[in-house]
């Protein structure tokens, strides 16, 4: 159908229902009329409205009960009619405002809302607000007039009955919705009429009526159960915020006419007693009231599981700062404390908004009732500093991160004015030691002790220490006293460097560095909070709001952190004990100065073996934390902190050859912040750039090692982390290395030996040897294995020649040729070298004669320790003399001795450690050992392990944990190697595979089985018949007949024997060779 769009045909056609509902009150025909009104234009039915609405509100005001059903579908109607056009008299407003109200009254009591379906309820809330939203220009300010009081009462009473207590979750919103529209704060997109300010006041003082139940109500409805849903607690949250924003702004209330304006509404009104006067004592009573209220709706919205309600608090804190800043100044720390938490929300929505309304606040810095703003947040961070010990003892961890973010806000919000608070001695107090009770550290771990770093015994030649990264290793967690989450550490390090970023650097530094020198109890934690203070007044990793007003100089860096740096590196701060087989506690310092008493955090020798895991563990600790703090002072200078590496670098180095694991790898990692900050590419390019005056300190404290017994340890360090170059510039203090260990070979010999491991293996890695000693033997084994069949006629040839020239016939023979023959070939072997000049040795060959002339001599210590480290370096020396024979064997020869009683006369732990020193030189050595090893060695082996093989044989599970088991196995699976490399003669080999057949009966353990068939492959390699021989001779499987009958048949001491012990072993033994 067409639409209408003239008023007179759309009067024609709409008169007779309109007629027809006034006198039939029905729900078709009001439906009818509805379906007629969709052909009318909306022009049309702006002038006939009033005409239209007379049906509808007579029949809303007809006497009698009515169906629900019906008054539904008269509200759906008015609320289609006035949604299509607007109300321009306020008469007529006012009129529907009470109409459509009415419906929802009680008829037993008006005040109350009446128990109607909840599509009714739906139908007169969506009436009532597009009604409002209808009302044409400023005309919806009659409802604003006091005789309009008890109808807007009644109205607001309803629909906060509805928002509070309907379990419809959509009529909540829309009844939330209704409210914000009648408190001309509607959020929708339609565009809405402007007022000025006396116009708001007007509605203002109306609405101020109904503040305490409008703030209750939504109250109530925010503390409500979770189930409601966020829309409808962030709708009341609004609700609350924007008409509190109304009725207690600060331009309303500061405006001289409030009582006037109050006499012109009353006036001739009979309502003038129900309007509120905003005086000063009803607004003190009011914010009072609401500060309870408050609370109560921040403790809950802050703690809403949804972001979205989060997010609606912190726009509630942002109006009320910035609204009613005077009217709730009691209020204002509070608020501020919310908007403070909210700040480390877990959502970035939150997060970004709540520093934005954090940084206007900040930049705003009102006074308020000539109360400093700054002064507000120094009384609120006081409060906190004294509670926050108690909270971070008592509260879980969320409720810390709570805690902890407000204080961290507070400082961010003081910014630069944080000095103010600083300067204040009981603020700095509080703070301070608020902070290093927070962060005590728990000690109680036993592994930061046991864990130890791997010695250089244990590394392997192949696997150097790598230079040319500076990847930093993983260090060990920490763990604190009063809370366990990683978040809470970060929280608290953001809190020390945002002081130190805003706060006086000399202030902070020089009371921290009190409490520092104060008490072992605090020297951890006010250590940890000066790293931090450093790293924030650079402006590092440091999230602030704005700007400080004047940065720290470089200048004044320097000084801040060389007198720190003295503090940490001092001897009663470094030097700390941290295990008891350190050399103090092992006696060998008997001279060295005396340390306070445990309760200062030092111990002197006497007090040693009173010392408890826990004190260990807290040098450890304090020791990293100054460890760490060197690093972050590096990354705060840059390359500024090359004028410090001549105070830093050595007592570093000397910490990563710390036996405790953890201060090795913190160690390390500072070296790897002093690389990156002073643009080092790797550690060996740090070492070699500073070497002068490394390597003059290390001179001078190895003339005094008994004060400097750590020097040792920056050596070996050295060492690790150089290559071939770095040798000739500590040529020099190698020779005073070595020159220490003749002065002090009883009491520094295994600190002295443990450098010169590192040493020899550094050389092994730099001076790798250029291959295996070539052998004779072997040479001629690999050339008979290549034999033609010309070769072997050249052969007899030759020796028939020889034969017959031994004879005295020389016939047939060419002499000249013959007697050529040897000298050409002797002549490529011959030397040309001047006699009696003896070559100048290279530098590492001439450090490892020195070294193993040292070995010899301390090979026969009463200490078993040191015996093992001799030995592991006299390796180390052959593997870099073997490709000097010359001067290897004379060496050989000297150390013989003591090494053979090492083997044959000693403790089980050296005599597998002298075992392995033997196979090394056997590798070199062979032609020169081969006697020696059958005379003085291969019986006592042989007889050891004949003898242990009984033992072995009826050992339980438990016997492979012990000693014994792991020197027969070392010995088993080196002695075959030794005999191949020696090729020792028939009747030794004899002896040795007699000695291993035992080794072959399946009782004994596997691997003994294993390292017992090893032995025979290599001596197979040897002499391989003889080896079959042996093996067929326990046990043979096959059955052999002689190639020809007239030969005899061949009989084996191995044949026809039942199934035994050694039958697997040797049947495996035998497919293999």
């Amino acid at each position: 159908m067409a639409i209408v769009d003239t008023p007179k045909e759309a009067f024609s056609a709409l008169r007779p229902i309109c007629v027809k509902i006034t006198k039939e009150q029905t729900i078709s025909n009001v439906q009818c009329l509805q379906s007629q009104l969709q052909n009318v234009g909306d022009a049309a039915l702006q002038d006939l409205q009033e005409y239209v609405l007379f049906p509808l509100t007579f029949a809303l005001k007809t006497p009698g009960p009515k169906q629900d059903r019906f008054l539904q579908i008269v509200m759906e109607c008015i609320h289609f009619i006035i949604s299509r056009t607007c109300v321009r008299r306020q008469q007529l407003l006012c009129q529907l405002f009470s109409d459509l109200s009415l419906c929802l009254s009680s008829p037993g009591n008006h005040g109350k809302l009446a128990i109607i379906s909840e599509e009714l309820k739906m139908a007169a809330v969506k009436g009532l607000d597009a009604l409002l939203h209808s009302a044409y220009g400023d005309i919806v300010l009659s409802l604003y007039e006091p005789n309009m009081l008890p109808v807007q009462g009644f109205v607001i009473s309803v629909l906060l009955t509805i928002a509070e207590h309907e379990k419809s979750r959509q009529l909540q919103i829309l009844a939330l919705k209704c409210l914000l529209t009648l408190i001309l704060q509607c959020d929708c997109s339609e565009m809405h009429c402007s007022f000025d300010n006396s116009e708001l006041i007007q509605v203002g003082n109306q609405l101020a009526s109904f503040l305490p139940g409008i703030t209750l109500g939504m109250t109530r409805i925010i503390s409500g159960d979770v189930k409601q849903g966020h829309l409808v607690t962030t709708y009341a949250i609004r609700v609350w915020y924007k008409v509190v924003c109304l009725v207690m702004a600060n331009e309303q209330l500061s405006n001289n006419i409030l009582h006037d304006k109050k006499m012109n509404f009353a006036k001739g009104s009979k309502h003038a007693e129900l309007v509120i006067c905003r005086k000063p004592e009803w607004v003190n009573s009011t914010a009072s009231k609401l500060e309870v209220l408050l609370r109560k709706l921040c403790s809950c919205a802050a703690g809403n599981q949804h972001w979205k309600v989060r997010l609606e608090l912190v726009e509630l804190v942002h109006h009320l700062l910035s609204h009613c800043n005077k009217s709730l100044k009691e209020s204002i720390s509070h608020l501020l404390e919310v908007l403070v938490r909210l700040v480390g929300d877990e959502r970035p929505e939150v997060q970004t908004r709540c520093t934005q309304v954090l940084r206007h606040v900040s930049e705003q810095c009102a006074v308020w009732e000539n109360k400093d703003f700054a002064d507000v947040l120094s009384d609120n961070l006081h409060a906190l500093a004294t509670a926050l010990p108690r909270l971070m003892r008592t509260q879980d961890d969320q409720s810390k991160l709570t805690s902890l973010n407000l204080l961290l806000g507070y400082l961010k919000l003081l910014g630069s004015k944080v000095n103010v608070v600083l300067n204040s001695t009981v603020h700095l107090g509080r703070l301070s030691k608020a902070l290093v009770q927070i962060l005590e550290l728990d000690v109680t771990d036993v592994r930061i002790v046991e864990e130890r770093q791997l010695t250089s015994e244990a590394a392997g030649l192949q696997q150097p220490t790598p230079c040319s990264t500076l990847d930093k290793p993983a260090t060990q967690k920490k763990y604190f006293k009063y809370f366990n989450e990683e978040r809470v550490f970060t929280l608290l390090q953001q809190i020390c460097r945002v002081l130190g970023y805003y706060g006086n650097l000399y202030l902070l530094v020089d009371h921290f560095m009190e409490l520092y020198q104060e008490s072992a109890m605090y020297r951890k934690q006010a250590a940890l909070v000066i790293n931090e203070l450093l790293l924030g007044s650079a402006g590092l990793d440091v999230c602030v709001l704005h700007e400080r007003e004047t940065p720290v100089s470089t200048d004044d860096f320097k000084a801040v952190i060389t007198s720190i740096v003295e503090e940490y590196a001092s001897m009663n701060n470094w030097h700390l004990v941290t295990s008891l087989e350190s050399e103090y506690e092992a006696g060998l310092n008997k001279n060295q100065p005396r340390y306070q008493d445990c309760t200062e955090g030092f111990h002197s020798y006497s007090q040693f073996s009173t010392l408890t895991v826990h004190t260990m563990n807290s040098n450890i600790w304090q020791i990293c934390i100054q460890l760490e703090g060197i690093g972050n002072f590096a990354r705060v200078l840059n390359k500024g902190f090359r004028l410090l590496l001549m105070t830093t670098l050595y007592p570093v180095l000397e910490k990563v050859g710390a036996e405790t694991l953890l201060i090795s790898q913190m160690a390390r990692g500072t070296l790897v912040d002093i690389c990156q900050a002073c643009d080092y590419e790797s550690i060996r390019e740090l070492i070699n750039q500073n070497l002068d005056y490394l390597v003059n300190t290390i001179s001078l404290n190895l003339r005094r090692l008994v004060q400097h017994p750590h020097t040792p340890r920056v050596i070996s360090v050295m060492f690790s982390y150089s290559d071939a170059s770095f040798l000739p510039l500590v040529d020099d203090v190698v020779q005073d290395v070595l020159l220490s260990l003749d002065l002090y070979h009883n009491e520094k010999a295994q600190l002295i030996f443990t450098v010169l491991h590192s040493l020899l293996m550094a050389l092994a890695c730099w001076f790798p040897p250029l291959g295996p000693v070539q052998k004779k033997g072997k040479s001629h084994k690999a050339s008979r294995s290549d034999t033609t069949a010309e070769e072997i006629q050249c052969f007899f040839q030759q020796y028939q020649n020889l034969k017959r020239l031994s004879e005295g016939d020389i016939e047939g023979i060419d002499l000249d040729q013959a007697e050529c023959e040897t000298p050409n070939q002797a002549d490529s072997n011959v030397s040309y070298d001047p006699p009696d000049v003896k070559k100048e040795l290279p530098a590492h060959i001439r450090i490892a004669k020195d070294v193993m002339e040292r070995c010899i001599h301390l090979l026969s210590d009463k200490s078993i320790k040191l015996r093992l480290k001799v030995l592991d370096v006299l390796e180390l020396c052959v593997i870099v003399l073997q490709n000097n024979l010359n001067e290897l064997l004379p060496m050989i020869h000297r150390a013989w001795n003591p090494l053979v009683q090492r083997l044959i006369n000693d403790e089980s732990l050296v005599v597998l450690r002298a075992f392995k020193v033997l196979c090394t030189l056997a590798d070199t050595g062979g032609d020169f050992l081969r006697s020696r090893v059958s005379k003085d060695i291969l019986p006592n082996v042989t007889r050891s392990l004949a003898s242990q093989a009984k033992a072995s044989v009826k050992a339980g599970p438990i016997y492979s944990h012990t000693l014994s088991y792991k020197l027969q196995l070392a010995v088993l699976q080196g002695l075959g190697k030794l005999c191949e490399k020696l090729e020792l003669c028939e009747s030794d080999l004899d002896v040795v595979a007699s000695t291993c057949l035992p080794y072959l009966s399946s009782r004994q353990p596997r691997k003994l089985q294993e390292a017992a068939c090893s032995v025979f492959y290599h001596l197979a390699e040897v002499d391989p018949d003889a080896t079959w021989l042996i093996v067929n001779e326990l046990y043979c499987p096959d059955v052999y007949n002689p190639p020809h009958t007239s030969l005899p048949p061949i009989q084996l001491a191995g044949m026809g024997k039942q199934r035994n012990e050694f039958m697997d072993n040797v049947v495996q033994l035998l497919q293999n060779l």
